[in-house]
């Protein structure tokens, strides 16, 4: 492949951006990848804690099997083995009663009917009526959907509360970080309708899985390896302040030091809290930047637990049930990636839409987290904390609440040679993994799709 002389820059070394340079590269463009801190990943990358000699990640993050496009990032830089998907998970309430939430075939369909232990056969057949009426609303939307909260949309279809504790009110959450209280329905119509063209275009339900290994491995050294193959050069601790466009091209990047570094095509792959200025002289950067702003954050919180004994998990993730409000899954870890167990054994705590939890103290937060164990895993009440590690992330994503339908910026701008990536651009699924590679992969199928860059 004879190499393109002009000059890619992707500013941005989080998914996005990743996913944006190795395509590139291997399309044959010579590529500058800047990131503005000392590390690549983003939002998705691993950890050492040295108490414990153990390499950990910065949050625990599910994969569905119908992110083709995070699957073909994955098969770009070679990792794709490293996915596992395990057709179920455990919902669990106060006291260590569980159920088996299977994500595959007829129990699939059980799961989504009426997963409640108490709930009675007339609770599962309104459960049964309500979920068909969210799949049918989800692919005919009705006009004023953008105007409900989730809650909302579930008492119109007539959910019982039994099926909204067990499954819907948690599933809805963990899509997109908000509680159902505040979250915008719009976005769960469009992710369930989402996955039912890809069940039906591919012929089998979407189910999520899980990495059997740490975030670095999944997806950064990969890349890298990528990059050295390519000779894709990656800057790091390089602040990007502005994108030089002139008359209708893009000319270059302005670094926080002053220096430029010369560009014949941007993707502008950053997050919402960061575009601030960076578009200055793009002609509709006040819309994209009044976009951003009005999507804000959402703050997750992520705590590794590492304990003296195990909890006597049943899978590899479980959700905790029972309107709790702190933690949403507790992921096992020995489980997941087949950790050894000589020093203690891990396991990843979420808690998404931590709006009151992020601006506790570590101390407050594990005092939390295992109090509330405690009332879910009898084997907890004796545990001791050997190691406990939190990470919070006050900007994890951009908020889905009522009143952000539309807001998500094109990947396309008015300058050709400019594109934005990154999950908050416009894509079909919400904040995910595949919404960043999504974003990406339009970006660069823009780029490539000009003739010459000018």
């Amino acid at each position: 492949m004879v190499q393109d002389p002009r000059q890619y820059v992707v500013i941005g070394g989080g998914l996005a951006g990743l996913a944006s340079a190795v395509w590139l590269a291997e399309a044959g463009k010579q590529v500058i990848l800047l990131e503005r801190r000392g590390r690549l990943g983003g939002r998705t990358h691993a950890m050492k804690v040295d108490a414990v000699d153990d390499l950990t990640d910065n949050g625990q993050h599910v994969i569905a099997s119908g992110y083709e496009h995070l699957f073909r990032y994955l098969t770009s830089v070679g990792t794709r083995e490293h996915v596992a998907f395990p057709h179920g998970g455990t919902l669990r309430w106060p006291g260590g009663r569980s159920v088996f939430m299977s994500t595959k075939g007829w129990g699939a369909w059980r799961t989504l009917f009426g997963a409640h232990p108490d709930a009675s056969l007339l609770d599962r057949l309104r459960a049964a009526r309500a979920t068909v009426r969210l799949g049918w609303q989800s692919l005919h939307q009705p006009a004023d959907l953008a105007d409900l909260t989730t809650e909302q949309w579930f008492n119109r279809v007539g959910m019982p509360a039994a099926a909204r504790e067990a499954l819907w009110d948690w599933l809805a959450l963990g899509l997109a970080a908000e509680p159902v209280q505040q979250e915008s329905a719009k976005i769960l119509a469009d992710l369930l309708a989402t996955g039912i063209r890809l069940g039906i275009e591919h012929r089998r339900a979407v189910t999520i899985g899980y990495p059997t290994t740490d975030l670095d491995t999944l997806f950064i050294s990969g890349a890298q390896r990528v990059f050295e193959k390519f000779g894709v050069e990656v800057r790091h601790r390089a602040v990007a302040r502005r994108i030089n466009i002139d008359n209708g091209a893009v000319t270059g990047v302005v670094l926080a030091d002053g220096s430029v570094v010369p560009a014949d095509a941007v993707v502008c792959a950053v997050p919402n809290s960061n575009i601030g200025g960076l578009l200055d002289e793009l002609p509709e950067h006040a819309e994209i930047y009044a976009a951003a702003d009005k999507l804000g954050y959402t703050p997750i919180v992520s705590t590794n637990l590492y304990l003296d004994r195990p909890l006597g998990t049943k899978a590899e993730f479980e959700a905790l049930i029972g309107g709790t409000g702190i933690i949403d899954e507790v992921f096992d870890r020995q489980l997941m990636t087949g950790r050894g167990t000589e020093r203690a054994w891990l396991y990843c705590l979420t808690t998404s839409g931590a709006y009151e939890q992020i601006h506790k103290t570590n101390e407050e937060i594990l005092d939390e987290q295992m109090r509330l164990l405690r009332r879910y895993y009898p084997a907890a009440e004796n545990a001791k904390v050997v190691q406990g590690h939190v990470v919070r992330l006050p900007k994890a994503t951009f908020s889905q609440v009522v009143g952000t339908h539309g807001l998500r910026p094109d990947q396309r701008t008015s300058i050709p040679t400019l594109v934005l990536a990154g999950d908050w651009t416009a894509t079909d699924w919400s904040a995910t993994m595949e919404s960043a590679v999504q974003s990406a992969a339009k970006a660069v199928d823009l780029l490539l799709a000009l003739r010459s860059v000018p």
